[in-house]
């Protein structure tokens, strides 16, 4: 499999975990020093850790990813172990004011860890002014 192969392997089961709602298997797809900068958020999150306890906040108080799907999908490899990915995403979810589905595009920063995983090191995530 090549490096891009095994990228899109990667973001495909990010966006599978996130879709389907499974939050242990969606974080273990990112670095613990990973970062993630969301248009909806008031400053970047400088880890995974931070993002676990926002995430965990957001389902108390009723957040819940009921699917999402992944479009446009492009691999720029800048090494053999550092990679960019970005995409389209729709994404259904409800939260205490209901269902939505927001269009969005994000950029996926990726880096093949010592074991050959493919992990994302940080997340930039816009709204997709397309839609």
């Amino acid at each position: 499999m090549s490096a891009e192969q095994e990228v899109l392997a990667a973001a495909a089961d990010l966006v599978s975990a996130f879709g389907s709602h499974d939050r242990d298997r969606y974080f273990a797809c990112f670095a613990p020093e990973a970062t993630f900068l969301f248009h909806s958020a008031g400053a970047l999150l400088g880890s995974r850790a931070a993002y676990e306890k926002d995430w965990d906040g957001w389902v108390r108080d009723g957040f819940q990813v009921l699917g999402c799907v992944s479009t446009q999908q492009r691999v720029d490899l800048l090494s053999e172990d550092v990679a960019v990915f970005t995409h389209c995403v729709r994404t259904r979810l409800r939260d205490g004011d209901g269902e939505t589905t927001l269009a969005e595009r994000e950029t996926i920063v990726m880096r093949r860890d010592p074991e050959g995983r493919w992990l994302g090191v940080h997340e930039h995530l816009s709204v997709d002014p397309s839609q």
